[in-house]
C-alpha cells in the first residue's frame, strides 16, 4: 500500500513539473496563464514568477491582466524580493486606479520599502521613502483596515531615524570633541522634541559639558562650570527620577566643588 501510495505522489509530482516545463516553453500565453496561476495558488512562487515574467510584456490590456498582475506583485512579495515587489505594487496601482486590490497594492508596495530599510547605523534612502510612501498611504485612506498597521511601522522608522540621528551627534561626546558634541544635541533636541532618545541626548550633552569644563584653562573653567550646571538642571526638569542620575549627581558635585574657587 506505501508503495502504491508513494508511486502515485512521484506520478502527480512528475505530471505538475512536466506541466510546468511545457508551460515554459509554450508560446501560447493562456496556457502559460494557467500554469502561472495554479503554482500561484499552491504557493510555488519562484515558478509562478518565472512564468508571469515571460507573460507580463504581451499580456498588458487583456481581460485577465489585472490578476495576472496582482498575482505577480504577490509572488515577488511571497519571495522577499521587495524592491521588485514595491515597484509591481506600485505599478499595479498605477494601472489598474478601480480595483478593488488598489489598497492593499498601495499599502504592500510602501511595506515592501520598510522591509528594505537597513539598520539605523546604514544610509537610510529607503527608510526616508518607506516613511514617504506610508504617510501618503495614510493620508489617501484614513479609514483603511490597514492604518494601524501602517502608523505602528510609520512610527518605527521615524525612530530609527531619530536613533541614527542621536548616534550621530553622541559621537562626537565618544570621540571627545566635547564642543561639538554640545551643539550637535542641542541641534538633535531642537529637531526632535518628542524624541525618545531625549533624555539620553540631555544627559550626554550634560556630560559633554561637564568634561569640557574640568579640563579648561582658568580663563574659560568658571562659564564652562556654569554651563554644565545649567545642563544638569535640564537633565533633571526633564526627568527628576532620570535612570542617569546618580552619574549626573556626581558630577554635580564636582562642578560644585569647582566653583567654589571662582565664589572666594
Amino acid at each position: 500500500m506505501k508503495k502504491i501510495v508513494s508511486l502515485i505522489v512521484l506520478v502527480v509530482l512528475f505530471s505538475s513539473c512536466s506541466e510546468y516545463q511545457k508551460a515554459l516553453k509554450n508560446e501560447d500565453v493562456t496556457k502559460k496563464y494557467d500554469v502561472a496561476a495554479k503554482m500561484y495558488d499552491k504557493g510555488k512562487y519562484a515558478k509562478a514568477i518565472r512564468l508571469f515574467e515571460q507573460m507580463a510584456p504581451s499580456y498588458k490590456g487583456k481581460p485577465s491582466a489585472e490578476k495576472l498582475f496582482y498575482m505577480f506583485s504577490q509572488s515577488y512579495y511571497k519571495t522577499e524580493q521587495y524592491y521588485l515587489a514595491g515597484y509591481q505594487f506600485e505599478s499595479f496601482a498605477s494601472s489598474y486606479p478601480k480595483s478593488e486590490k488598489q489598497e492593499e497594492a498601495k499599502f504592500l508596495g510602501a511595506l515592501c520599502y520598510s522591509k528594505l530599510s537597513p539598520v539605523y547605523s546604514l544610509d537610510q534612502v529607503d527608510t526616508d521613502k518607506a516613511i514617504e510612501k506610508l504617510q501618503l498611504f495614510i493620508d489617501e485612506y484614513p479609514n483603511s483596515t490597514f492604518l494601524p498597521e501602517a502608523n505602528k511601522i510609520a512610527i518605527e522608522l521615524r525612530n530609527k531615524l531619530e536613533k541614527k540621528a542621536f548616534e550621530n551627534a553622541k559621537q562626537y561626546n565618544t570621540i571627545s570633541d566635547f564642543k561639538a558634541a554640545q551643539i550637535a544635541l542641542d541641534n538633535f533636541i531642537t529637531d526632535y522634541p518628542g524624541t525618545p532618545f531625549k533624555e539620553d541626548a540631555l544627559y550626554y550633552k550634560l556630560d559633554s559639558a561637564y568634561k569640557l569644563a574640568i579640563n579648561s584653562v582658568p580663563q574659560k573653567m568658571e562659564e564652562r562650570l556654569n554651563s554644565a550646571k545649567s545642563a544638569y538642571n535640564s537633565l533633571i526638569k526633564f526627568s527628576a527620577s532620570t535612570k542617569y542620575k546618580s552619574q549626573a549627581d556626581d558630577m554635580l558635585a564636582r562642578i560644585n566643588k569647582d566653583l567654589q574657587q571662582f565664589s572666594k
